[in-house]
Formats: structure tokens, sequence, C-alpha cells
């Protein structure tokens, strides 16, 4: 049986973050919406046409989002609420961008929906809102209508949707309380009308997503998906697709269902291929998601080869990735600052297809060329694993010497905050911020001058030091007790410490959707990581000297520039996190032996590493906690560590 490949989705911001620019001139007035849209048009077919070229099969439509995939379905459902709706009860785009952000070209300005974490991604959705005795049609027709853009351009299509149950699980109920679920009954006739709309345009496959599956849900959810699939069963052939992490903890449920194929991530997940083909109606595609759609690294297609091969004869097979491309950057030939070396360890979105084609290539036709093929394109991954700039004998060593008293203080807390008390002699309420002050656009514009070489150093820093002299000042006028120096030098809270450690490389164009219109630009973790010299000293010595009152040591933590960089593939998490710890633990010596005796130690990602299942949250806090306190616990008694924490669920993490 012949192999074909698909991707679960593509990135949508463009190259050069053209929907971006265009999103955001369109909100200040300065181009039409019809402008707009046609940005959105040549985006999409410029990105079929990308992946086409690259050797995809089967190409996803629906994954397009004006600005979040999970509010596009809200819309297509017609749940819109009702301060957001339009007095005609029409939904338009401005429907949309009024969820999304409060306000829109059009119609009244009202609070946004909430935004959160997509599973355990830096991506952010905006979460449904359902109230009790609500009712659902079909609204929104972006789907189908992008469907016909696809069909029209001639391309073999797979249109995306994200699935009932897990729409339901993502949401959250507004007003008087009440169970969501019930609510499936009544939108599964819109999802009906849909799957009918495709199979009427000639679709044979739809990709529904549901990655609640691979959580632990409560059984009535679980109980939710057989009624559901039987209703939804019929008229187009259904991939239940799955990501993020493995499903054999729900496959009885899974395989009970009506559908025609199954997708799982196979690269985050540590499900056994054999038994899920062994376990799986016979008639069941099985797609395996074998190209990480989350990270930059290259493909080993030869490895992916030998789990692949010997099914393909026992049943029909699909190759994906693991799950949409959303979260890699787009081409990595447009970075042209990489040295060759490390360039060749990475595949970024448009790269990734063309693993997938080289390694489809290869299961459906195995001779001795193509074979050697995936051979060659996975040398860079054998040279990776003896690269200097991958490994660092001093780091792996201090690494192996870490004992439990290394992450434990002194002294009791009790007598730690004796000695604090002593040195500070704080108020017993003592104000201070979080450490940030507003970025404007002369402290931006001064560090882009410098950074490109119209500023010298000396005038950088004469600036710079500027800017902190204002902020001192500002604080002490306010009465605040405990100070910060503003980090006007800092870009960003993880980028600005990668910079300064060995181990971290950045990209020109590695940008990824956050949420919205905001994209980011995560550094990448390419090697054991170490400090070449002190980070933060200079700023914070200086800003102390202007003031009598304690100034605070500003340090992001390890779990958070862990989550929020790109990570190694060759090592654990908590190798990566315990590395970075031991670096800004030398940054804790010497902001002490500068004088500094407040450090905060930023970790607003901490509860965000959480892993999707709760029972394996206790593995990860344990080392997520203990590279915290590997940070902090240098520190001496009479100095204090802060942390903060945001936009989290603290209950979660607390104990």
């Amino acid at each position: 049986m012949s192999v074909i490949n698909h991707t679960l989705g593509f990135p949508r911001v463009g190259l050069r973050r053209e929907l971006k620019k265009a999103q955001e001139s369109y909100w200040a007035g300065n181009i039409s919406q019809d402008e707009l849209l046609a940005v959105g048009k040549e985006l999409r077919a410029r990105h079929w046409q990308q992946q086409q070229d690259a050797g995809v099969d089967l190409l996803p439509v629906g994954d397009f989002a004006w600005y979040d995939h999970v509010l596009t379905t809200s819309l297509l459902l017609g749940n819109v609420p009702a301060r957001h709706q339009n007095a005609d009860g029409s939904i338009d785009l401005d429907t949309l961008f009024r969820i999304g952000r409060g306000r829109a070209p059009t119609g009244e300005p009202a609070a946004a929906a909430e935004m959160t974490k997509w599973f355990n991604t830096n991506y952010h959705y905006m979460v449904p809102e359902f109230t009790q005795g609500q009712s659902f049609s079909l609204g929104w027709q972006q789907l189908l209508e992008e469907v016909d853009e696809a069909l029209a351009l001639g391309h073999n299509v797979k249109p995306v949707l994200l699935g009932p149950v897990t729409y339901l699980w993502l949401g959250k109920v507004k007003g008087a309380q009440f169970d969501r679920l019930e609510l499936l009954k009544d939108i599964l006739p819109v999802y009906q009308q849909v799957l009918k709309a495709l199979a009427e345009r000639g679709i044979e496959w739809v990709q529904i997503d549901e990655p609640a599956l691979v959580l632990e849900l409560p059984q009535e959810w679980l109980d939710a998906y057989q009624p559901a699939y039987q209703a939804l069963a019929g008229q187009v052939k259904l991939l239940l697709t799955t990501y993020f992490e493995g499903i054999s903890h729900n496959l009885d449920t899974i395989r009970a269902l009506p559908v025609q194929g199954l997708h799982v991530d196979a690269v985050h997940g540590n499900d056994d291929l054999s038994a899920l083909h062994n376990a799986l109606p016979q008639e069941w595609v099985l797609s395996i998601g074998a190209i990480n759609g989350r990270n930059v690294w290259r493909a080993d297609v030869g490895q992916w080869f030998e789990r692949i091969q010997p099914l393909v004869s026992q049943r029909q097979i699909w190759i994906g990735s693991s799950c949409s491309l959303l979260h890699s950057p787009i081409d990595l030939n447009v970075e042209t600052r990489l040295d060759a070396e490390v360039k060749s360890w990475f595949a970024f979105a448009l790269q990734k297809c063309a693993e997938l084609a080289l390694l489809t290539k290869a299961v459906n036709d195995p001779t001795a060329e193509n074979l050697q093929s995936l051979t060659d394109y996975s040398a860079p991954i054998r040279a990776r694993r003896r690269s200097t700039r991958v490994h660092n004998a001093q780091v792996e060593k201090r690494l192996a010497a870490i004992t439990t008293r290394d992450s434990a203080r002194n002294q009791p807390y009790e007598e730690r905050a004796k000695a604090q008390r002593a040195r500070f002699n704080l108020p017993a309420w003592p104000t201070t911020t979080i450490g940030s002050f507003p970025q404007t656009t002369e402290i931006r514009g001064l560090r882009l001058d410098f950074k490109q070489g119209r500023v010298d150093g000396n005038n950088y820093r004469t600036g710079i030091s500027e800017h902190i002299k204002q902020a001192i000042t500002e604080q002490e006028r306010l009465g605040l007790d405990v100070l910060v120096h503003g980090e006007a030098e800092r870009n960003d809270m993880v980028e600005y410490f990668g910079e300064h450690l060995d181990g971290f490389v950045f990209t020109q164009n590695g940008w990824v959707q956050s949420y919205g219109s905001r994209c980011v630009k995560p550094p990448v973790i390419i090697g054991d990581i170490s400090r070449p010299e002190a980070i933060t000293v200079e700023w914070a010595k200086y800003a102390q000297s202007l003031t009598d009152k304690p100034v605070k040591g500003m340090l992001t933590g390890p779990v958070t520039i862990l989550c929020w960089s790109f990570p190694r593939e060759d090592v654990t998490r908590e190798i990566i996190a315990k590395q970075i710890a031991l670096a800004l633990r030398d940054e804790v010596e010497d902001l002490e032996k500068a004088g500094i005796g407040i450090i905060q130690i930023d970790e607003p990602a901490l509860r965000e590493g959480l892993p999707l299942r709760r029972s394996d949250w206790q593995a990860y806090l344990e080392w997520a906690v203990d590279a915290f306190r590997l940070n902090a616990a240098v520190a001496q008694d009479d100095t204090q560590i802060h942390t903060h924490m945001c936009y989290c669920e603290f209950n979660d993490i607390m104990d």
C-alpha cells in the first residue's frame, strides 16, 4: 500500500510577518478590510503552493486564522458572546477582532475574551465562553470559503476542524454554572452541517482535531466521544487527530469510535507503533506524526524509516508532522547569519515539509539510492553528537557533581529572616515593583542604534545610565521601599540572558505566533550552557550607587528560560534547566559581591511547564523547583531572594 504524507497545519504569519503587519495596519485604520483580506488570501495561496512544491501530498485547509483557530471555531459555531454581537446578529471579521482584542474598526468596544496557553505550547488561544441555554448555528463561513479557494487552485486538500469534545473542554462557563458538556448535543448539528457541506464539495478526508484525548480526562468526557462521533459519521472520512502526547491510556475509547483513521504524535508520545497497529481496526489509516512540528531540529529520517517501514505492508500508513507546523519558524533558507555548522542542524517548517517528502519516498521505494539519501540527510545529526559546540566537559562535570546540599540555603528560613531584617530594616509591608519599566521608543531606538553600530559603546552606556537614573529617581519620589533599575538595557527577559550565555544561538527571522498579531523569536539552545562573564552586575551595581535604598538584582529563572526557548532534543529538559541554574547561580554570587542584597528570580513559566498529564506533575515539579533552588541557594543568609510568577493557576503549584 502506498504511503502518503501530510501536514497538520502551517504557520500563518508569513515569512516577513506579513499577516501581523496587515492586521495592525487595519486596526490602526491605515488599510481597508478588503486590503487585509487580500493579504490573507495571498498568504494562503503561497503557503499551499510552498507545501506542495516541497512534496506534501495532502494539504491542510482551515489552519489559517485571522487571530486564533479556536476563536475561528467559535465563530463557525455561532458562539459569539453577547457583548461582542452585532445588532443584526451577523458575524464578520470585526466581530472576531472584538472578541480577540476587545475592539475593532467597527462595533462597540467590550472586554476581550480570556486568553490562555494552547496545551503545553507557547501559543495562546481565545477561551470559548458558554452560557446555559445558549444556541448554536452555522455562522462564520471561513472554512468553506478557504476550501473553495484551495480547490479552485487545484490542490489536494484535507480540511481541518477542531473537534467538538476538545472545543467544549477548552471553554469556560460564564454566569450561572452548569456542565458545559451538556452543550455537546447542541453543537453537533452544526458540525454535521459543516461535514455535509464539505462532502458536497467532493472532500474525501477531514482532519478532526481532538488533542484532549492525550489528557487524563474525567470518565464523563471520555464517554462523550462515542455519541459525538456516531453523530458525525458517514458523510466524509474522519482522521481523528491527536498531538502533544501519546494516547495509549485512552486507546479503548479511541478504537471504538466510528472514524476512518487516527493520527498520533510519535515524537512527543511514547506509544508503541506496533502495539497501536495491532490494537486499531485493520481498515483504519494510521497516521504517524514523525516530523517534530514544535522545534527547529533536523529530523533523523533514517531512524524514522526503521520505525515506519515494518508497518507499511500491514496497513494503510500516512506520515505527518507531529502537530501543526504553526509552532515552527517558516524557512531556514533566509537565515544568512547562522554559521554553516549550526545551520545544518536545523529544519524550519518548509524544510520539515521536505523531510516528509524524503521519508515518504524512501518508505514507498526503499532503493539503495533512496536509503542513501536518508543517510546523507542525517549526517549533520551524527556530526552534532560529536561537536564541541554542543558538549562542554566542564559544564557536564559540574552538573554531575551536584548534591542535595547545593539546593539548600545555609540556615532555616527563621534564621535567614532575622539576618535580613537586621540588614534591610524594611517596614512590615514593603513596597516594590516587578522590575521592568516601560520600554519607550527612545530606549528601543538606543538599543537598536547600538546593535547596528550607529552608537558606540560609551554613548550607549551613557544613555542607558540616564534611563536607570530616571527610574531610580522616580521610585524614590514615590516612596517605594525596594527599588529596581528598570531593565532599560534588556530587549526581552529571556533573549537578554541567552545573548550572554554560551549554548544559545539566535535567528534573524525565526518568528512564531504567540497570539493574535504577536510573534516571538525564541532563542535556540544548541549545547551545554555556561556563563562566560557576569550579565547583570554592571547595571545593578550602578543603580545601587544612586540610592541608599536596596535595589533588587533581576534574573530570569532557569525554567522560564527553558520554556521560552527552542530546547535541545538530545538531553532532558531537567538537564537543560539545571545547566541554566548553575550559570545563574554564579550570577547570584557576583551580584552579592557587588553589594546587591535582594535578588529577584522570575519564574512566570513554572506553571506552564507542567506536563499535560497530572500523573506526571510531581516528577516535573521536583526537578523544576530543584533548579530554582540550585540557582538561589548559593545566596548568603542575609540575602533576600524574591520570585515573580504570573498568568497561571497558582493552586496547581502551591504546596
